[in-house]
């Protein structure tokens, strides 16, 4: 059986996945071309992105209960429709999902390079930042984790809160650079940077320092993926290192998204913070081996036997 039509655990713990879902058209090229120049690619592929539908996708895969919410264009855009499609066919409960009237669903176009790194240009309507979800406390209730990404903060906040109400940990994957004060971080039970974020949102090119920078602002579990380097996190005011599972790359669109879905499925489950990043780091490495953005995203199987090699 594929991953993709693995059917999902009942009894598995729920991760409600919220944020942003993205259609990626993906080509893969030798090289990226120079500015004006021209290139041929070898592969393309048309799949699901964006951060909190990677996440579902793979916490699905991992074998979690994977819910969406998030905004999508209306009823007649093809794109939209597409996700959907793309979401139910992996299990993954769309309850949450809101379609904005007259508005199509973000696109984005991507090359992937022989090295694995990607260029990314996305298209985004402003019109879908205004959806909202209507029920945030009934969407919730029946939640073990709660993964928001930070793309779209005015609609995941009010799910983050009710959250937090009835003592769901919330993970925020920080992927959009922001302020140091945002509400956001204050709300979360465990905040995962992105290297690119905390440097942004910290101007500080160390990431240790950005950690210890944000530790004033939230009493959150706070740690920060900087790609191929070490993990680090925040212990009693210690910034440590996690290392991070050596592969050859082929993709790396969208393993962070995987990354995080290890994680919160991982504390899902009561592994501690430490055990969930490993567990996320090799959900993520798997997905880098190969091409495709969030269709590389492993199963369960596949993560348990690579880290059996590990030990």
């Amino acid at each position: 059986m594929s991953p993709s039509s693995a059917p999902q655990n009942s009894s598995a713990p729920g991760v409600l996945c919220a944020g942003i879902a993205v259609q990626d058209i993906i080509f893969r090229v030798d090289t990226f071309p120079q500015p004006g120049g021209k290139c041929m690619t070898h592969d393309l592929v048309t799949v699901s992105g964006g951060c909190a539908v990677n996440a579902a996708i793979a916490v699905a895969r991992l074998g979690g209960r994977a819910r969406y919410a998030g905004p999508l264009g209306d009823l007649a855009d093809h794109a939209s429709n597409q996700l959907m499609a793309a979401m139910a066919a992996e299990g993954i409960d769309t309850a949450g999902v809101v379609r904005v009237p007259g508005a199509p669903a973000p696109v984005s176009g991507i090359m992937v390079d022989a090295a694995g790194e990607r260029m990314i240009v996305t298209h985004r309507d402003p019109r879908i930042e205004a959806a909202r979800i209507a029920d945030p406390d009934g969407l919730v209730q029946d939640v073990t984790v709660l993964l928001a990404d930070n793309r779209f903060p005015r609609l995941v906040r009010p799910l983050c809160e009710a959250a937090r109400r009835r003592g769901i940990p919330v993970v925020l994957d920080a992927d959009r650079p922001t302020t140091e004060d945002d509400p956001l971080f204050a709300i979360a039970s465990h905040v995962v940077f992105s290297g690119e974020c905390l440097r942004e949102t910290t101007r500080l090119d160390d990431l240790g320092a950005g950690l210890r920078r944000m530790a004033p602002r939230t009493a959150a579990f706070l740690a920060v993926s900087d790609g191929p380097g070490p993990v680090r996190y925040l212990a009693e005011g210690a910034v440590l290192e996690l290392a991070v599972f050596k592969i050859d790359a082929v993709d790396t669109l969208a393993a962070g998204d995987v990354f995080h879905a290890g994680i919160a499925l991982a504390l899902a489950e009561g592994r501690g913070p430490v055990a969930a990043m490993r567990f996320g780091a090799a959900a993520a490495g798997l997905k880098c081996m190969r091409f495709g953005g969030s269709m590389g995203a492993p199963s369960r199987a596949e993560v348990e036997a690579f880290l059996a090699k590990q030990d």
